[in-house]
């Protein structure tokens, strides 16, 4: 269901006060525009930062090749969601695992254990959703500025200093590993 304010009037007391608690302008980005960090052997753009939304959220595409995979971990700041736009993968949240197609989404909780592979032959793109905002931050700090919106090659960084930089920062921003990553057979 869409609203929208009457504007031939003027504003009534609920809208002022809609007015009044919004802490961010309107964003829109077109493809390309966000700002890009290359991680995990990935790309990151950024289409909503926690800046942007009041700290609210924080929404990315994210671009990973086939067999990136990330260890048991646990956000204790944020809850996290995936949309998959294209490509597969294995994602295991708590004991059980789910295979992730095109078109699925996943919803985590604050707390869940979860770690996930990108599976098949191509790359995956989804929309990486965190509430409240403030995860991408962390990326920025373990990657480095994408050059271009594509995927890293050898201008990423090696993958030896990213976890020495992953173990070094992720405590800081709640991120805790509590197990290793998603076996390719999961």
């Amino acid at each position: 269901m869409a609203y929208r304010m009457n504007t031939d009037k003027a504003p009534t007391r609920c809208q002022e006060d809609l007015m009044e608690d919004a802490t961010t302008s309107v964003i829109v980005r077109t493809p390309g525009e966000g700002h890009g960090t290359w991680a995990m052997q990935s790309l990151f753009e950024r289409l909503a930062s926690a800046s942007e939304t009041g700290g609210a959220f924080e929404i990315s595409v994210v671009a990973q090749p086939p067999g990136v995979a990330t260890p048991l971990h646990v956000h204790t700041n944020e809850a996290e969601a995936f949309y998959i736009l294209e490509g597969t993968m294995s994602y295991q949240a708590g004991h059980v695992v789910h295979h992730l197609t095109s078109g699925s989404f996943i919803y985590l909780p604050i707390g869940v254990p979860h770690a996930f592979r990108i599976t098949g032959d191509s790359p995956a793109r989804f929309l990486g959703i965190v509430a409240p905002g403030g995860l991408m931050d962390l990326y920025d700090e373990v990657g480095i500025p994408a050059t271009e919106h594509r995927l890293p090659g050898a201008d990423g960084l090696p993958m030896d200093e990213e976890i020495r930089r992953w173990n070094e920062a992720g405590p800081r921003y709640g991120l805790r590993v509590v197990g290793p990553p998603l076996a390719p057979d999961a």
